[in-house]
């Protein structure tokens, strides 16, 4: 006679459902392996099958609004728990208490851009700047590399759990599917709807008229936008702050003076260009890319700068170098007894004005001609040697989006097509330069 088998005895269908949505939606262990999930699916789908239409439309009725509502009212204790609470236990800096919900971070930002904008004076650079740090410290929060992973993972998770409730019995529901794809969408809408605010309110608070645009604050400002990703306001900034007319404050009412954007003031630091230009190229937006360039590195206000900068000193050596050679010519004619003291400190003279004149020509050809850091963006034949030095800033940031915009491989450069491919080559063209100029290219020196 074969022994009786003993039969579990059957749950209910509420202590299932909960045993669903706690371990899918709330657990912080790992999921379930394969094989475990395999082996409970039956009893599972076995119960699930006797529940009634009125108790699976409560549970698709409730799982989808819970969800919603977590990132709806920015309760970052479920959605960014551990980054949340790392943040505030450690004071680094004194709006870390501000932010335990996505409401306080937008009430924050609001706070510092209204100290600016509602100022009926020329507002402190101190509260520019404060609120410019707002929208970073906000910014980071946000764009931290543990708090992006934790919005993937739950919308991942997700429709994972949804998935398999609709396994269940997908007759009970046909308008479920459609609600996980608006609920996935609206988590996706509302952190791009974030940061857009967080870059609206830095763009703001720089382009209102009485804020006087300092090297500091622009560099904030391009922190900001570099750690959001957003470089299409970057250009129109970077043209502000050369210029936009400068406040002065006076009788009780604000005047505008109108400033010179060629001046050698208003020129960009490299390293902020840079980084600019590097935000553009990983947002992949060319327009902004081109847009930096034009209103940095190809301005007068930064060859003036460079001038001032690399150039000064050179000319000045030489300019002093006719005195420095004929108080050495003097001093070598007294050495000599061969001829007279001033036959011999002309001869002198001459010697050392011909030893630093042809040294300094074979350098200076040997510098404006050096083209080793040349990839794919080389000078178009009849440019002058010192136009090709003054603007070689210029030719190698577009070198740079030249090579980050095209194949990656050798072999396949000067393949590329496309409208915007199309767009930068005579872009470059105009600029007095060459994209992949075919006696320069590999295989084609022969």
């Amino acid at each position: 006679m074969p022994r009786p088998v003993a039969i579990p005895r059957p749950q209910s269908v509420c202590q299932i459902c909960d045993s669903i949505i706690t371990r899918r939606f709330y657990s912080t262990k790992p999921a379930l392996s394969s094989h475990n999930t395999t082996r409970h699916r039956p009893q599972i789908v076995q119960h699930a099958l006797r529940a009634n239409a009125a108790q699976k439309a409560l549970l698709a009725s409730t799982v989808l609004p819970t969800r919603k509502k977590i990132l709806e009212t920015g309760n970052t204790r479920h959605t960014l728990g551990e980054h949340d609470s790392k943040i505030r236990a450690t004071p680094k800096t004194a709006a870390s208490e501000e932010l335990s919900s996505v409401t306080n971070m937008m009430t924050y930002l609001e706070r510092s851009k209204s100290k600016v904008l509602s100022n009926k004076r020329i507002p402190p650079e101190a509260d520019v700047s404060a609120a410019l740090l707002a929208c970073r410290v906000v910014a980071d929060y946000i764009m931290d590399d543990a708090v992006q992973p934790q919005i993937a993972h739950m919308i991942n998770e997700f429709d994972s759990a949804a998935s398999e409730l609709l396994s269940l019995d997908s007759t009970s529901n046909p308008n479920f599917p459609k609600s996980i794809n608006t609920a996935t969408a609206t988590i996706m809408d509302q952190v791009k709807q974030i940061i857009d605010r967080i870059s609206d309110t830095a763009y703001a608070v720089l382009a209102h008229p009485p804020v006087f645009i300092t090297p500091e604050l622009l560099e904030k400002y391009v922190d900001v936008q570099a750690r959001l990703g957003k470089p299409e306001t970057l250009p129109q900034v970077f043209q502000l702050y050369a210029s936009k007319p400068m406040p002065r404050e006076g009788a009780g009412s604000i005047s505008y003076a109108k400033q010179n954007p060629n001046k050698v003031a208003n020129a960009i630091e490299p390293n902020v260009i840079e980084k600019a230009l590097d935000t553009a190229i990983e947002a992949r937006n060319l327009d902004a890319a081109v847009g930096i360039i034009e209103n940095t590195y190809a301005t007068k206000a930064f060859i003036r700068n460079k001038l001032l900068r690399k150039a000064l000193l050179p000319v000045g050596t030489f300019a002093a170098t006719p005195l420095a050679a004929y108080v050495l010519a003097t001093n070598f004619s007294d050495l000599q007894n061969s001829m007279d003291s001033a036959t011999a400190t002309n001869v002198a003279f001459a010697g050392i004005l011909a030893y630093v004149g042809c040294t300094t020509s074979i350098g200076l050809v040997a510098l404006t001609t050096a083209n080793d850091q040349m990839k794919r963006v080389t000078w178009a034949p009849g440019v002058p040697l010192r136009l090709r030095w003054i603007r070689e800033e210029e030719r190698a940031a577009l070198d740079k989006i030249a090579c980050a915009w095209g194949f990656q491989e050798k072999w396949r450069q000067g393949e590329e097509e496309g409208a915007d491919w199309d767009a930068l080559r005579e872009y470059i063209g105009q600029k007095g330069m060459v994209l992949d100029r075919t006696e320069l290219m590999e295989g084609m020196d022969f």
